[in-house]
């Protein structure tokens, strides 16, 4: 006796098959976001399917979707670069690191969810991942401060470009508070870039200072004695991150007459790149313990 499935019933079986020999998984960083902040995500793809697989051949390959609570799609300003051709074999796992946020009109507060296609030529089929909910959020603006960006090397003294520092505080995930510092231009009309300094303490003001070289100098109270010391250059990004701890007396930024700013007070604590490696007894010569 001959069964003869309908050929949508095919098509299905054929899809649910598919899905169980290859999986695709899109995750986040975090689960909130300003406007035109890095949005880091990272899709993983695993292939349990018993033969190799040849991705990344068309430019469609791996596509995102976002869409908003209210169920409409967030308009796609361009398309999401991805690497090349690349084969994944059976049972290895591939993921795929891109920032989303300059390729979706998000400036809009709300709840969004993220879906990563998977597009999979040799098998004329498509895949997508579970949804991946986050939140876009505005923060209250606590300082900003116009600069004109020094002239680059070579270049003749004519009229700088002025650009615009602002540090934003935001409620992340509603029980922490957190400090940003966003780079814009000056008419607020196009955002460089914006960057999270990290956790802050409600009862205390962030200090921030300008250089000589337009770089930002942000200290912020982080803990009941513990602050956090970034510097940001004019593009927004961090060049510098450290912490100071209040020991014998409060961290606080301090300009000289050539224009150099630094934290006067408290106690740095070391980075892990600076501490001494400690060797196990067996690679510096000391018999162990028995």
């Amino acid at each position: 006796m001959k069964l003869w499935l309908p050929i949508a019933g095919l098509t299905w079986l054929t899809l649910a098959s598919a899905r169980a020999q290859v999986t695709v998984d899109v995750t986040l960083d975090q689960e909130q976001f300003l406007p035109s902040e890095a949005m880091p995500a990272a899709v993983r793809i695993v292939n349990n399917s018993g033969q190799p697989l040849h991705l990344g051949a068309t430019s469609n390959w791996l596509t995102f979707d976002v869409e908003s609570q209210d169920g409409f799609l967030v308009p796609k300003l361009s398309d999401v670069p991805l690497q090349g051709n690349f084969d994944l074999a059976p049972a290895e796992m591939e993921t795929i690191h891109v920032d989303l946020q300059p390729y979706f009109a998000l400036s809009k507060s709300g709840r969004y969810t993220i879906t990563a296609n998977l597009r999979i030529k040799q098998w004329n089929q498509a895949l997508s991942s579970g949804e991946r909910t986050f939140d876009i959020i505005h923060g209250a603006e606590l300082w900003s401060e116009n600069f004109g960006l020094p002239p680059r090397p070579g270049s003749t003294n004519g009229v700088p470009e002025v650009r615009r520092y602002a540090l934003e505080k935001a409620n992340y995930l509603r029980s922490q508070l957190r400090l940003y510092v966003q780079v814009s231009d000056a008419a607020q009309q196009q955002f460089y870039k914006v960057s999270a300094i990290g956790p802050m303490v409600s009862f205390s003001d962030p200090q921030a200072e300008l250089d000589r070289a337009s770089n930002l100098h942000v200290l912020c109270q982080s803990g009941a004695q513990t602050f956090t010391y970034v510097v940001v250059d004019p593009n927004g990004k961090i060049t510098d991150r450290d912490t100071y701890d209040y020991i014998g007396s409060r961290p606080r930024l301090s300009m000289d007459d050539q224009g150099d700013v630094t934290v006067i007070g408290g106690v740095r604590r070391p980075k892990e790149s600076e501490l001494p490696m400690v060797k196990p007894p067996n690679e510096v010569g000391v018999p162990a313990h028995p």
